[in-house]
């Protein structure tokens, strides 16, 4: 389910106990320990980038508190370079180095190639976000060296998110957090709807994305069209998952991480969409590159250029491939047309009707996403319309795509109206939704191990 489940089994429950068991200034320890031994167990040697990382940020924040001279714009290109380096680096490096041997010049770069450190994309942006806050003057320096590492170490959104930022997540370091009954349950009960989520909806999903995605030229029209499908609520129940469960298991030790998804498949509008989908990441997106641009205060012409140039860096962030950066393009120019449209026609259609056009509108982006190579996602927006193809994939399927139906179902009613374990209904059924939660789980981890797809970013 996770990169090292068994890990994260071991380590949370050992963790409560430690936590709420120890004197309050070994609290951060212990979970700043955990958090380290956590990353450590996939690959030991990468947590020196983040312990590189925080240190530069440690320095720069603090030479920035006291300096108000020419030295400030120096300090912060230094964290920008540093944290934005690493990332290219190891993500970009390769991308960029391909890309210029296809131009045909006579410059070229060496073939490097490094394993990607799991959540480099997420704890790089959190830790930008600290030294440009402290750079604007919106929160002052930290200068409790372990407390900022633990800010970007922290185990339950290390990897995957939500991007937290300073102004949230170093004040929460400094309070008492007693142990509280109702906080824990609510939170364990977000955590088991997560893994209920990502063990017996997404991965069920993901089997039957990948028999589709894996070879996409054997198939058309309806049978690429339900590949899709599978593939925009694996991709929503899995990384909405990771981040229930992230939320869940912070609010039992008594912390508050920011909402990451907010029924984003019932937005009316591609805009609305991207205020809704993971939010932390359009939120850093907005505030540290859309308004730095120029936002909306000069002009349409630069709001264009501001929109569009947020979201193909969006879609870089998310991976070192064309099909990525045309993701984002074609997310900002749905955005621009969205303005357009609502300028020539503010008549507004039925939410009903606008849900619908916009989900289908994102439906063909997941392509874009989800396809190993451009010609894979021109060879599937060409076929879904042309044709009846074979329905045998189907066929051969049918419990599992009648069960991954009924997974997706589950989710829209969640999104809605939320888990039978969060409605008002009578105790006992609620202890069967416990139950029958822990035993899909529990069945799940037995069948398959399939990672978070935002592992890979």
């Amino acid at each position: 389910m996770t990169f090292h489940s068994p890990q994260f089994f071991i380590l949370f429950p050992c963790v409560l106990f430690l936590y709420f068991g120890s004197p309050v200034p070994f609290r951060n320890f212990i979970l700043l320990a955990a958090s380290a031994w956590f990353y450590m167990a996939w690959r030991p040697e990468y947590i020196l980038l983040i312990l590189f990382s925080v240190t530069i940020d440690y320095f720069v924040a603090i030479g920035l508190s006291r300096t108000t001279g020419v030295w400030r714009r120096p300090l912060l290109g230094l964290s920008l370079a540093s944290n934005l380096g690493l990332l290219f680096f190891y993500k970009y490096f390769g991308f960029f180095a391909e890309a210029l041997r296809a131009t045909g010049l006579p410059v070229r770069l060496p073939a490097w190639e490094f394993l990607l450190p799991v959540g480099i994309s997420f704890y790089t942006f959190q830790a930008l976000s600290y030294t440009i806050d402290v750079y604007r003057g919106s929160f002052p320096a930290e200068k409790n060296y372990f407390r900022l590492m633990l800010y970007v170490l922290f185990f339950p959104q290390l990897v995957a998110g939500p991007i937290e930022r300073s102004s949230n997540m170093l004040p929460q370091y400094r309070e008492l957090h007693e142990f509280d009954y109702e906080r824990a349950a609510s939170g364990l009960r977000l955590a088991l709807w997560g893994l209920v989520k990502k063990v017996a909806i997404a991965d069920r999903l993901a089997v039957l994305a990948d028999a589709i995605y894996s070879s996409p030229r054997e198939h058309a029209g309806p049978v690429l069209l339900a590949g899709t499908l599978a593939f925009a609520f694996q991709i929503y129940a899995d990384f909405s998952a990771y981040s229930d469960i992230a939320i869940g298991v912070a609010r039992v030790l008594g912390f508050r991480l920011r909402t990451n998804f907010d029924r984003p498949y019932f937005a009316a509008s591609p805009i609305e969409f991207w205020r809704r989908w993971h939010i932390s990441l359009s939120t850093w997106f907005r505030d540290y590159v859309y308004i730095p641009l120029g936002g909306n205060r000069r002009g349409e012409g630069r709001w264009a250029f501001a929109a569009f140039t947020t979201f193909l860096l969006s879609g870089l962030w998310h991976g070192a491939a064309w099909t990525f950066v045309a993701w984002g393009a074609y997310h900002g120019l749905l955005v621009l047309l969205t303005r357009a449209a609502g300028m020539l026609t503010p008549r507004r259609p039925p939410r009903w009707l606008a849900a619908s056009l916009t989900f289908l509108l994102i439906l063909l982006s997941w392509i874009l996403f989800r396809a190993k190579s451009a010609g894979d996602a021109a060879y599937i927006l060409t076929r879904i319309p042309g044709g009846p193809g074979s329905w045998n994939c189907l066929l051969d399927r049918q419990l599992d795509w009648f069960l991954a139906g009924l997974g997706i179902v589950a989710v829209l009613i969640a999104d809605l109206r939320g888990p039978i374990w969060e409605q008002r209904w009578p105790l006992p059924l609620r202890w069967a939704g416990y139950v029958a939660g822990v035993l899909l789980v529990l069945n799940g981890l037995g069948t398959a191990d399939t990672p978070f797809i935002y592992f890979q970013f």
